[in-house]
């Protein structure tokens, strides 16, 4: 199945939902993370540290990551895709619903921070 399949097949809302658990939403340390430009959407789906980052932002991250993979498993146990098809599909959701102000990493590897024009994504995202 290919990305773009994924993709319609659930639809960008679901992937939102299933990419950033509910309490990790809510989260305020996540919250003022993701405002203070420390955390960002990456291509591969899942959450990463600008820059150095501590510990504790460290294992925040790490713990919605692992959040992420598990409904990314589940998903693609459902649908027939691979975790890595799912990943990939979400992430370019995600990255396209940062808001002007978040970060995101392009897919050259650099980090951007979102204006209020469309972000950098993957040529292959939908």
């Amino acid at each position: 199945m290919t990305s773009k399949a994924i993709l319609i097949a659930f639809g960008a809302t679901a992937f939102l939902s299933l990419a950033v658990p509910a309490a990790a939403q809510r989260d305020p340390a996540y919250a003022a993370a993701r405002s203070a430009g420390q955390v960002g959407e990456q291509p591969d789906g899942y959450l990463g540290v600008v820059g150095a980052g501590s510990a504790e932002l460290r294992a925040l991250v790490s713990n919605i990551n692992i959040q992420r993979k598990a409904k990314y498993t589940q998903s693609a146990q459902a649908s027939g895709a691979t975790v890595e098809q799912m990943a990939f599909t979400s992430g370019c959701n995600l990255i396209q619903q940062t808001q002007p102000g978040e970060k995101y990493r392009a897919p050259d590897g650099a980090w951007q921070t979102r204006s209020g024009t469309a972000p950098i994504r993957d040529g292959r995202c939908g």
